[in-house]
């Protein structure tokens, strides 16, 4: 019996199985409609929590694992992949047997013979590193930004204090009032007011329009 995949078809095997390299560990699976069971590559196994040979993979087992929040929603896209015929892609979670969380990708597509849909084949990629890679990426970025906007905050506030003869707290005050007023970012009014000081008018009127508007 000759199977292959419908004409969009999902990535060859050999291909998904090349991102676990990437840190991305991917499995492939297959369904039969005939039997009811799935064919798991090893990979498949591990993302659930098992060896080869623990269990046998049926959709009952699959969905099991799968986080109750996103099951309705995954069972109703496996129903849409047998009526559109895929394929679809879904991002989810499942939950293997040591209870650890797994952000996937799964894509499937039907499987014919002689134009007949007999069962469903895809694969199922892991990026939770990746995801918590990002994340931490993005979080020290925001942490870099956040001490890169105190500093020059920091230093808008030092030269209305030495133009203006403010307190700290009252050249605060005045950057912050004049934000809200302006509608625009403190640290951009900050950012102007520190690249001003090149210039003695500008900044000496910069400073006056910022503590003017300001009862201090």
């Amino acid at each position: 019996m000759n199977l292959s995949p419908s004409a969009k078809g999902v990535p060859d095997p050999a291909a998904c199985d090349a991102s676990s390299t990437l840190g991305c560990p991917t499995g492939t699976f297959e369904y039969s409609f005939a039997t009811q069971c799935f064919t798991w590559s090893d990979q498949m196994y591990s993302l659930h929590g098992y060896e080869r040979g623990d269990i046998v993979p049926t959709l009952e087992l699959g969905i099991a694992h799968i986080d109750p929040a996103d099951r309705e929603r995954v069972c109703e896209l496996w129903d849409q992949l047998l009526l559109e015929k895929g394929p679809l892609a879904n991002y989810h979670t499942i939950i293997d047997t040591r209870s650890r969380r797994h952000q996937v990708l799964s894509v499937a597509d039907t499987v014919t013979d002689d134009a007949h849909v007999i069962g469903i084949r895809g694969f199922m990629t892991d990026l939770t590193a990746s995801i918590h890679e990002d994340s931490h990426r993005r979080a020290n970025e925001a942490v870099a930004r956040s001490a890169q906007h105190r500093a020059v905050i920091e230093q808008a506030k030092g030269i209305l204090m030495a133009v203006q003869m403010l307190t700290p707290d009252h050249a605060f005050h005045a950057l912050s009032r004049h934000s809200q007023r302006t509608n625009r970012k403190l640290t951009d009014i900050a950012q102007n007011l520190v690249a001003a000081t090149n210039h003695p008018t500008t900044l000496a009127d910069m400073a006056r329009t910022i503590c003017a508007e300001n009862l201090i």
